[in-house]
C-alpha cells in the first residue's frame, strides 16, 4: 500500500504542478485557432494534436485541468463548510432543530442529484461568461453534495454532547458558541478531511458528466468535461486515440485520490 500511495501521491503533485502552471507549461494560448491546422493527429508542433477547430489539445488540456482541478477542492470545502453548520446545530440543540435538518437533510439524499443538477444548469441562462459558468457549476455541486457529509457531522456531534470534555467546558461557564468552535469542530477535524478528500473526485466527475452534456463550463475555457464531450462521436476514436487523453488523465487523478484517501495513515 505504501508504495501505491507515494506512486499516486506523486502523479497528483504532477498533475497539480502542470496545471497550476498551464500558463508557463501550455504551447499556444487555449484559445488560440489554427484553422489551417484543424483536426490534425500529434505532431511536434502539436503534442496532442488539433480540435475541429484547430485549437491544441495539450493547450486546453493543461488550462481544463487548472479548472477542474482548482474548482472540485473549493466546491468540496464550500460542501464540507455548509455539512458542519447544519451537522453542528443539528447535532448539539437537537429536538425541532435535529428534526428540520434530519428532514431537509434526507430530502436532498434521496433526490436524484445528478439529474437534480442537469435540470437546474437547463433553467439557468446558457450564454453567460466562461468564469460564471465556472462559478455556477461548482456551486451547484456544492449546494447539493453537503447533505452526506452533514448526516456523518451530526451523528459525531450527538455522540460528543455527553464527552467528558464537553461537559467539562460547559461546567465552566463556556458558551455554546465556544463549546461548538472550540470544543466540537477540532475534533470533527479527522471526519471532516475525510469527506473532504471523498467529495473531490466525486465532483470531479460530475463536472465532467455535466460538460459532456454540454451543460458545465461554457466555452472557450475548456474543462476535463467540456473536452471529454468529443467522445460523443465514439466512432472517432479507433483512428484518432489521442481525443481519450483526457479521459486518461481524469480516470489517473480519480484512481490517485482513492490510493491517497483509501490507504493506511502510517507510511510503512
Amino acid at each position: 500500500m505504501r508504495t501505491s500511495r507515494i506512486i499516486a501521491a506523486v502523479i497528483l503533485t504532477l498533475v497539480g504542478v502542470l496545471s497550476i502552471g498551464a500558463d508557463l507549461f501550455s504551447p499556444y494560448d487555449y484559445a488560440v485557432q489554427f484553422r489551417e491546422h484543424a483536426n490534425e493527429p500529434p505532431s511536434g508542433t502539436f503534442p496532442l494534436g488539433t480540435d475541429d477547430l484547430g485549437r491544441d489539445r495539450l493547450s486546453r488540456l493543461l488550462h481544463g485541468s487548472r479548472v477542474s482541478l482548482l474548482c472540485a477542492p473549493a466546491a468540496a470545502l464550500v460542501s464540507v463548510g455548509i455539512a458542519t453548520l447544519i451537522g453542528l446545530f443539528s447535532g448539539h440543540y437537537g429536538g425541532w432543530v435535529d428534526k428540520t435538518a434530519t428532514a431537509a437533510t434526507d430530502l436532498f439524499l434521496s433526490l436524484p442529484w445528478l439529474f437534480a443538477l442537469l435540470t437546474v444548469r437547463a433553467l439557468l441562462p446558457l450564454h453567460v461568461s466562461p468564469w460564471g459558468s465556472v462559478a455556477v457549476t461548482f456551486l451547484m455541486l456544492a449546494v447539493v453534495g453537503w447533505a452526506s457529509v452533514a448526516r456523518v457531522v451530526r451523528a459525531t456531534v450527538a455522540g460528543m454532547r455527553g464527552s467528558g470534555s464537553i461537559l467539562h467546558a460547559r461546567s465552566s461557564g463556556c458558551r455554546t458558541w465556544r463549546v461548538m468552535c472550540f470544543q466540537m469542530v477540532p475534533m470533527l477535524r479527522p471526519i471532516l478531511s475525510a469527506q473532504f478528500w471523498i467529495l473531490v473526485p466525486v465532483f470531479l466527475l460530475a463536472e465532467s458528466n455535466l460538460g459532456v452534456l454540454g451543460l458545465g463550463v461554457t466555452e472557450p475555457l475548456p474543462s476535463w468535461g467540456g473536452m471529454l464531450a468529443d467522445l460523443q462521436n465514439y466512432q472517432r476514436i479507433p483512428e484518432s486515440p489521442w481525443i481519450l487523453a483526457p479521459a486518461a488523465l481524469l480516470v489517473l487523478v480519480v484512481a490517485s485520490l482513492h490510493f491517497i484517501v483509501s490507504g493506511d495513515r502510517r507510511w510503512e
